[in-house]
């Protein structure tokens, strides 16, 4: 965000300028940015929606990226040292921070991404679990990830499935969260009817973690409405005909990443993660503000 405030150029490609990226649209000035803003967008309903662009240009990105590609670069000397800050900052926040429980879902996705090939897929739905794939994942090629942009729980499953469908000899894996499972989790019948052999990691923290974390942050200690009584994962997976697995410490869980891997249909890895443990920084109790 620094390196974007103290730029004097914006050059947008393919993305719509939303609340998202935006930081609710405070990371950059509405309507007018302080920087010079160039917009590419395929749909001309995006640009200067929210955001005036100086130059508008209604494009895809493959075609727009190419014709940048035909353009004289400035001197890389200009670049060198911005560029490797950013980069030795994204790699210092790639290490993973503790957190707690004795599944720690930092280490299982740092893990599952040195593990993966980079011709691997992953999809999931909405929850604060997702945070942790997005900041220790690292996708090594286009196209291999399928995430909602809206916050629509239950979109991992299905993504999964159709991914399969249209890669097969791709591996694919599906995060979810044990609320988030649970909006989709009978399109694991889809999956075995199939015989499709995709991998769904379950978060399984006993609440719906986002909502809580709002409530505690705002209404510290008045919990409404995000408890979960779950089921026995492991054997709901089973029950449709799928392989189940429980992962209760984090050494456990590459063993059994690895024997799902190898499966010819699709395979369920329920993690149990401690409630505490609801964001890659913060945990419940510091969030509520509990006194030692």
């Amino acid at each position: 965000m620094a390196a974007l405030r103290g730029s004097d150029l914006l050059l947008v490609i393919g993305e719509g300028l939303s609340e998202i990226t935006t930081g609710a649209y405070t990371h950059v000035k509405t309507p007018r940015p302080n920087q010079y803003l160039v917009h590419a967008h395929p749909s001309p309903e995006a640009i200067g929606r929210v955001f005036r662009a100086d130059l508008p240009i209604i494009s895809a990105a493959e075609p727009f990226t190419r014709a940048l590609a035909r353009m004289k670069p400035p001197p890389k000397r200009r670049w060198n040292r911005l560029r490797k800050d950013l980069r030795a900052s994204y790699e210092r926040s790639l290490k993973p921070l503790a957190t707690t429980g004795t599944v720690r879902m930092e280490e299982v996705v740092a893990s599952m991404s040195r593990e993966l090939p980079d011709n691997a897929i992953i999809t999931n739905g909405a929850g604060n679990y997702a945070s942790f794939v997005h900041r220790y994942f690292q996708y090594k090629q286009w196209p291999s990830q399928l995430a909602p942009t809206s916050g629509s729980m239950g979109y991992g499953l299905p993504a999964a499935i159709a991914a399969k469908i249209e890669f097969p000899d791709r591996p694919v894996i599906a995060f979810a969260g044990d609320g988030c499972l649970l909006m989709t989790g009978q399109e694991l019948a889809t999956a075995v009817q199939y015989g499709l052999p995709i991998i769904i990691i379950v978060a399984n923290n006993g609440m719906y973690g986002t909502i809580r974390m709002h409530q505690e942050r705002r209404y510290p200690g008045r919990v409404v409405g995000t408890t979960l009584v779950n089921p026995d994962f492991v054997a709901f997976a089973r029950s449709f005909g799928a392989h189940g697995e429980r992962v209760d410490v984090t050494e456990a869980f590459l063993p059994a990443f690895r024997r799902a891997l190898e499966a010819s249909g699709p395979v369920l890895i329920e993690l149990r993660l401690d409630p505490e443990a609801i964001s890659v920084k913060q945990t419940l109790s510091q969030i509520r503000g509990d006194k030692d």
